[in-house]
């Protein structure tokens, strides 16, 4: 099973705290791969994407406390389960007489979650020589920073599609959520939403 999300991106599309996740993978429920992610270039843990319907899961109230051995087998048939019809989480059956509605507990998480990686590994790239290797919209010099800074100094989706016809809503929504989950180390120096930091590559 592939290392396909930090534990960062993986608690922000599950809803849940890193801390949770922490302890799901010191506990030995939820397998943490080490490698080096490719727009950072550091060494970082990173979980299957199975994860994030597991932790909605197990983040429902009726759930949240239940024994070590009964959340590891838990994960084992989460992350055994499959979209029906490419749209809905496949029911999961834990014993004769009890079923858990994944779909309704995780169905649209585990849908964000595959749209941004997909769109982060898509359109999310890391450079040197562009903007000092900080990750970028590709062909351009739109940093993720800079698309999070433009969102949370009030513009929206549409505004920001708008002032860039050629990128898709999905590179802007996964440069926000990556950004978002990576945040930027020590001080930042003046705004890296700044018109001069969105100049095109």
């Amino acid at each position: 099973m592939p290392a396909e999300l930090t534990i960062n991106e993986a608690a922000h599309l599950a809803g849940v705290s890193a801390k949770l996740i922490e302890k799901s993978v010191e506990s030995g429920i939820l397998p943490a791969e080490k490698v080096t992610d490719g727009l950072t270039h550091r060494a970082t843990r990173r979980l299957p994407l199975a994860a994030v319907p597991f932790l909605s899961v197990i983040n429902d109230a009726w759930l949240r406390d239940l024994p070590l051995a009964r959340k590891r087998h838990l994960w084992l048939l989460v992350s055994r389960s499959r979209l029906v019809n490419e749209a809905q989480l496949a029911e999961v059956r834990l014993n004769e007489t009890i079923t858990l509605d994944l779909e309704g507990m995780a169905g649209s998480r585990t849908r964000l979650a595959l749209a941004y990686r997909a769109a982060r590994d898509a359109h999310l790239v890391s450079d040197d020589a562009v903007m000092g290797g900080t990750p970028v919209i590709r062909g351009t010099r739109l940093t993720v920073y800079s698309v999070l800074g433009r969102l949370v100094g009030g513009d929206s989706m549409a505004e920001l599609v708008a002032d860039y016809p050629e990128i898709p809503e999905a590179a802007f929504a996964a440069a926000a959520t990556y950004a978002r989950t990576h945040p930027l180390r020590g001080r930042p120096s003046g705004r890296p939403w700044a018109p001069e930091a969105a100049q095109r590559h």
